[in-house]
């Protein structure tokens, strides 16, 4: 007799879709999720128990709820060649979210969550969102990855109408922010995938700062450049008006420019990102929605030091140290190792690199963040040929 899915269920509760669906990334049938659960557990289980499960013939309780997140906790080794061609939101985020980074704790978050179908409303994910641009600025790239893809375990059955779209939206682009852009798959695959759920939620400004998110954030770390300039372009031909998502794509595209070698381009963008910025800047000092001044001198402090201006770097690095919130160390150990990246250019090469390798030492090794890191591999490396 086939499996009966989640799919084929009349009025399937969202717990058991989503048991259903981590069962289906996996590949296995409901018999051999029933003998998973059953060898982890040491008590037998069938596969009519996991059709009841799904299926909302019956509720499973909450220890077996984190009996089921064991059995589907994802090998790693098995998951680097996985294909993420699909066609949905939740196999996307499965694919990509769930299986390189959810240990069975993770995954059973978002089952506990989902437990009596009493999932969060639109006010409680605003909440949520918010919280995260706040913790995003100071927690480290690891802790943010695994906390963010527990939400999005929820979020995905939930996402039906626009506003949640953009809160879905928002969330994916701080979670690709926690993979590295230069690896070709993760980082992109989840902006892409962010900017259309943000043209679901039908709000332009959403829809633009997703973009320009992504292409700051991409170009900031010197990596995907052709995608960082191609959602810097969407991002200003959806909206005109200035704003903290258009500054950003500004922002982003100067960057792509300057690594190019293209100075006069670098330049004036980064003079239309300032004027952007003295329309749309932010007060907000500690959310990574937010551009205040400080933050936009962090963009220009590394913009300068790429194109190899001392002066100009130095003078942002200071105007953005005079402001920057002593709760954000982070950001201060990105100024120090931008003055790394002028001494490199400035062909103390061997110097540049210790000195960046020493302020990001200096940092507690769990606020590291991917950028920093790249920015570091940067400064060894020396600089791209135009």
């Amino acid at each position: 007799m086939p499996d009966q899915t989640a799919t084929g269920c009349t009025g399937r509760p969202l717990i058991g879709a989503t048991i259903a669906e981590l069962r289906e990334v996996m590949g296995w049938s409901q018999a051999r999720l029933a003998d998973e659960l059953a060898a982890v557990t040491g008590r037998p289980y069938t596969r009519q128990d996991i059709s009841r499960w799904e299926c909302g013939g019956r509720k499973p309780r909450a220890r077996t709820l984190r009996d089921i997140a064991a059995a589907l906790q994802v090998p790693m080794q098995m998951r680097e060649g996985l294909e993420v061609h699909r066609r949905t939101f939740v196999t996307d985020l499965a694919a990509t979210a769930i299986a390189p980074v959810v240990a069975s704790d993770l995954i059973r978050s978002g089952f506990e969550a989902a437990l009596d179908d009493d999932a969060p409303d639109i006010d409680q994910w605003r909440a949520t969102l918010a919280a995260y641009g706040t913790d995003y600025m100071t927690m480290g790239a690891a802790d943010i990855q695994r906390r963010l893809a527990g939400e999005l375990v929820l979020l995905q059955r939930q996402a039906d109408r626009p506003e949640l779209w953009g809160v879905a939206a928002k969330l994916m682009t701080l979670y690709a922010k926690t993979f590295p852009g230069s690896d070709g798959v993760k980082a992109v695959s989840w902006y892409r995938m962010a900017a259309k759920a943000a043209d679901r939620s039908q709000d332009a400004d959403i829809r633009v700062w997703v973009r320009g998110r992504a292409a700051i954030a991409l170009g900031y770390e010197g990596a995907a450049l052709p995608v960082a300039d191609q959602l810097a372009a969407e991002a200003m031909e959806i909206d005109d008006r200035p704003s903290l998502g258009r500054l950003n794509a500004l922002m982003g595209k100067a960057h792509s420019a300057a690594i190019r070698g293209d100075r006069r381009r670098a330049l004036a963008l980064a003079d239309e990102g300032r004027r952007v910025h003295d329309r749309a800047g932010s007060y907000e000092q500690a959310s990574d929605y937010a551009v205040p001044w400080w933050r936009q001198n962090v963009f220009l402090s590394l913009l300068l030091a790429r194109l190899g201006d001392e002066r100009g770097a130095a003078a942002a690095q200071e105007a953005a140290a005079a402001e920057l919130p002593a709760e954000l160390p982070r950001f201060a150990t990105h100024l120090e190792m931008h003055r790394g990246l002028m001494m490199a250019r400035a062909g103390d090469q061997t110097g540049g690199a210790r000195y960046a390798r020493t302020a990001l030492d200096a940092l507690p090794p769990e606020k590291h963040s991917l950028t920093l890191r790249m920015l570091l591999d940067e400064i060894q490396r020396g600089p791209v040929p135009a």
